[in-house]
């Protein structure tokens, strides 16, 4: 811990002991058992809950696929793609063909945006999840911003208004990044039914295993029905596989293709291998949306303590109105050696604060009590 004790540490950002301040018995320690099969990681500064991370993983199952398929590192991946597209197909419900492996959905959306937007423009609403639109921006593409309506919800009726000839592409980010939003399902599902009869429809739903509303649709549904729907999956959120970069795209074969071909970084050995066990690990991804849930009402509870207005969060993150500049809130939490959200211009004073383990969300508490009273 580069150079202080973890005890050193806890008593240094005040939590003496151990964890003492774990929010009204909303957040609970783990168990040795959990700790050794589902890798949290260490408490240590600076903090970082600014980047919607898995504060756990990979599992144990996952780091022993990787270990013992190290010998193969040096062989090239793609001749041990197929058992990994193969189990994501079942579980998608799509055939293999459907499917494009990419190092982490950020890259499925920047070679999306590139391959469908240059020459003409994206539609998308402000803010959101940049990746796809300021990578395109580069290449040429016009981004025609929409702001969020008033519910802070993507505005579908007005992006469907401005849907011309000139449109190349319109991108969903749902549940949404950086409010956690969920749009209503059947006005979604009727929007990007109408809308990709005009143009491609890309929806990111890297946040879509933290759902709660029953039987909400995934629009893998138009893709199945060969409609001209791409959607974007990744195993950076609650696989907890962020720095090993894995994700894929689902898209009928013709677009796919056309993905495929552009295509840069492709996955590696210990992505196949990762990835494969992940999807093999219900235990770990049960144990990952319960924490998260936890972490959430933790979050919430503190809100509610400060009477700071948030929003209902389908993610792994709390979207909340914090009442003071968001540069201002960042510098209040560094110095008390916390990373928190960046800035979601025009939402200056909003805060987007990722679910950590129970000590770092108990520590977040702490901090914005103090800071805001």
């Amino acid at each position: 811990m580069n150079g202080i004790s973890r005890r050193s540490w806890l008593k240094k950002i005040g939590l003496g002991g151990g964890v003492t301040l774990m929010s009204g018995g909303l957040l609970s320690p783990l168990s040795a058992e959990e700790i050794k099969k589902y890798n949290p990681r260490p408490l240590e500064g600076p903090i970082r809950l600014g980047s919607n991370e898995n504060p756990y993983g990979p599992s144990e199952k996952m780091r022993e696929a990787m270990i013992n398929n190290f010998d193969l590192g040096c062989r090239y991946p793609w001749i041990y793609n197929s058992d990994l597209v193969k189990m994501i197909s079942e579980k998608e419900g799509v055939p293999e063909d459907h499917i494009v492996l990419v190092a982490g959905s950020t890259e499925g959306l920047k070679i999306t945006g590139i391959t469908f937007g240059q020459g003409g423009e994206i539609i998308s609403c402000a803010p959101t999840f940049l990746s796809m639109m300021d990578y395109a921006e580069l290449w040429g593409t016009d981004i025609n911003w929409v702001p969020l309506n008033k519910d802070l919800d993507f505005d579908l009726d007005e992006i469907e208004k401005r849907v011309s000839y000139q449109t190349r592409l319109v991108f969903l980010c749902n549940p949404n990044n950086p409010t956690g939003k969920l749009l209503p399902a059947d006005r979604v599902m009727d929007f990007c039914e109408t809308v990709s009869k005009k143009t491609v429809v890309f929806s990111d739903e890297a946040y879509y295993d933290y759902i709660t509303e029953p039987n909400y649709p995934s629009m893998v549904e138009l893709v199945k029905k060969g409609m001209d729907v791409i959607v974007s999956r990744t195993f950076s959120k609650v696989y907890g596989l962020a720095g090993i970069r894995l994700g894929y795209l689902i898209a009928r074969p013709a677009l796919a293709q056309k993905l495929r071909e552009r295509v840069v970084a492709n996955t590696n050995i210990m992505a196949i291998e990762a990835g494969k066990a992940a999807l093999q690990d219900p235990d770990f991804y049960k144990f990952s949306l319960e924490k998260t849930t936890e972490a959430k009402n933790a979050i919430i509870q503190t809100l509610e303590e400060l009477k700071r207005p948030y929003l209902d969060s389908h993610a792994n993150f709390v979207f909340f109105q914090s009442g003071k500049d968001i540069k201002e809130l960042n510098k209040a939490f560094a110095d008390r050696g916390m990373i928190i959200g960046r800035p979601f211009p025009p939402l200056n004073d909003w805060c987007r604060i990722s679910t950590g383990t129970p000590e770092e969300v108990a520590l977040f508490n702490k901090h914005l009590k103090e800071i805001l009273t």
